[in-house]
């Protein structure tokens, strides 16, 4: 956990050890949501790189029968 000072012009510095974890680059978007008090900053990807992020997922038991329409 990094800890970052808001400047005059409000920008901050996502540090290092994040920005290397995450393969942040320069120019890259960030969404940034609100709540509850919370800032989150979740960068956005390329559709083609989401390509297979879930393979393997095990589907059984994410919803109960009755919630199917």
């Amino acid at each position: 956990m990094g800890v970052v000072t808001l400047s005059s012009k409000y920008q901050i510095v996502v540090p290092r050890e994040i920005r290397e974890k995450l393969r942040l680059k320069p120019g890259q978007r960030l969404l940034i949501i609100e709540k509850n008090g919370v800032i989150h900053l979740i960068p956005q990807r390329p559709i083609r790189e989401m390509r297979g992020f879930i393979k393997g997922l095990d589907t059984e038991g994410l919803r109960e029968e009755g919630d199917r329409i």
